[in-house]
């Protein structure tokens, strides 16, 4: 984490060298392309065989709040993204409880990495504990983030290679394995199986897989390097958002033509059955290898970039500043918040994977919901911009709409821990505010970006 928490008021400006290109890359980078394989045995029963359906479904309502995205980086090009946004269309209490549910992607996101590390790497070994391959990773990932790192993007980059190579050996060796096939139903990814009739199953998948496209924003924080970012940060977000979704539905279709199934050996790691039915036990180690590469990765930005909020909200007052605003003289970074979050991460030897995906995809609809609404309100209510309906007012409240279908559509559980954590939020805006007698602190997230 390359972090200097106190402001240098002679750093100067940044340097605008990034193109349109560079911006799309970066968004691609930060949607790990192997999170299809993350929820791939859930979602695959959930569904009833139709992944790469309910990917189609997710993509379509990606796209229009992507939309939503660039208009908003084009009219606020700032860092903060959803809070951002929200706090400076509807004010600072509706601000503060979008960025409070995003909090939910921020904390669970590590979790959700180191769950998956456990998973795989245990039935790589299984004589290795789930548990503690778990511990053991939190901690590695921990000290490497109280020390510090220097740079961690050229290590996303090569993370990014592996991931590509394995992509083309994998869809290679699937054609040649579909082709001895003989007979092959090339519909039967959208058809289904028929263990979940109807569109409810394909939904329900659907809003888990929002959380394979956690990120897509990630560019808006680039604004300030970008060459022209009123234009090529919006074009980024956009053209990020569809290739990811692109891979995504390729590599769901591909994979559930060569594994016709959805009885796993463990739904948790479902996508090892598929490996293991596309190469043998050289694509099943390749993929591993590749994906706990990706995950480790994951785990390790996001890790620190949750420190990094935790610590602003601590610094700015909005969380106790005696514990979360605490930088460590000797390493410079925000220890405390670093371990609070490993803390938090222990959640990964007990917690169940299909819940925890459904808890992460509930805080980024929530984000995604508030943002197709700041579009309405900052365009087609406060400037009153008439010009062009559809983006301003159609577009987002097609958006909107189908957020709030996808969010209805996760399970019961998910929907009670959200709103209980909603409920928390609300409350903690009171305690802050003495019941709104006071303002409402804004997090400044310009100053740690």
């Amino acid at each position: 984490m390359t972090s200097e928490f106190l402001a240098d008021t002679d750093q100067g400006s940044l340097k605008r060298a990034l193109g349109l290109p560079s911006l799309v890359l970066f968004g691609l980078v930060y949607m790990v392309p192997l999170t299809v394989f993350t929820t791939y045995g859930i979602v695959t029963e959930t569904s009833g065989g139709r992944l790469p359906l309910a990917y189609i479904v997710t993509l379509i309502a990606m796209v229009f709040t992507a939309l939503s995205y660039a208009r908003m980086a084009a009219a606020i090009p700032v860092a903060g993204s959803a809070y951002t946004y929200t706090q400076r269309t509807f004010g600072a209490p509706v601000g503060f409880l979008a960025g409070w549910s995003l909090m939910l992607d921020y904390l669970f996101l590590p979790v959700l990495n180191y769950l998956v590390i456990g998973l795989y790497l245990n039935a790589a070994v299984p004589a290795l504990p789930e548990w503690v391959i778990v511990i053991a990773t939190i901690a590695i990932v921990t000290v490497l983030n109280i020390v510090g790192i220097v740079s961690v993007a050229r290590a996303n980059f090569l993370i990014i290679a592996i991931q590509a190579v394995f992509i083309v050996v994998f869809i290679v060796l699937s054609i040649g394995k579909i082709a001895g096939y003989g007979s092959v139903d090339f519909l039967a990814p959208f058809a289904g199986d028929g263990s979940a009739a109807g569109m409810s199953p394909v939904l329900a998948g659907a809003a888990i897989l929002c959380l394979s496209f956690l990120g897509f924003d990630a560019v808006s924080t680039l604004s300030e390097e970008a060459k022209d970012a009123r234009r090529t940060v919006p074009q980024a977000i956009l053209i990020a958002t569809i290739v990811s979704g692109f891979i995504f539905i390729v590599l769901s279709y591909v994979s559930q033509l060569v594994f016709p199934s959805n009885e796993f050996a463990d739904v948790d790691s479902g996508s090892l059955d598929v490996m293991v039915a596309a190469g043998g036990t050289f694509l099943n180690a390749l993929f591993t290898a590749a994906y706990v590469a990706g995950a480790t990765g994951s785990a390790l930005t996001s890790q620190a970039s949750v420190a990094r909020i935790l610590f602003a909200m601590g610094r700015d007052g909005i969380l106790p500043r005696k514990i979360f605003g605490h930088v460590s003289s000797k390493y410079r970074t925000p220890v405390y918040a670093i371990v609070f979050v490993s803390v938090i991460s222990l959640l990964a030897i007990v917690i169940d994977l299909a819940i925890l995906a459904s808890v992460v995809s509930f805080g980024a609809l929530v984000a995604f919901s508030v943002v197709n609404l700041s579009v309405i309100k900052h365009y087609f209510i406060d400037l009153k911009d008439r010009s062009n309906i559809v983006l301003n007012l159609i577009a987002p409240a097609i958006g909107f709409l189908l957020m709030v279908w996808l969010w209805t559509s996760l399970s019961g559980t998910a929907l009670t821990i959200g709103l209980i954590w909603l409920a928390i939020g609300f409350v903690w805006l009171v305690v802050v505010t003495r019941g709104f007698r006071r303002p409402t602190p804004v997090l400044d997230l310009e100053e740690v970006a």
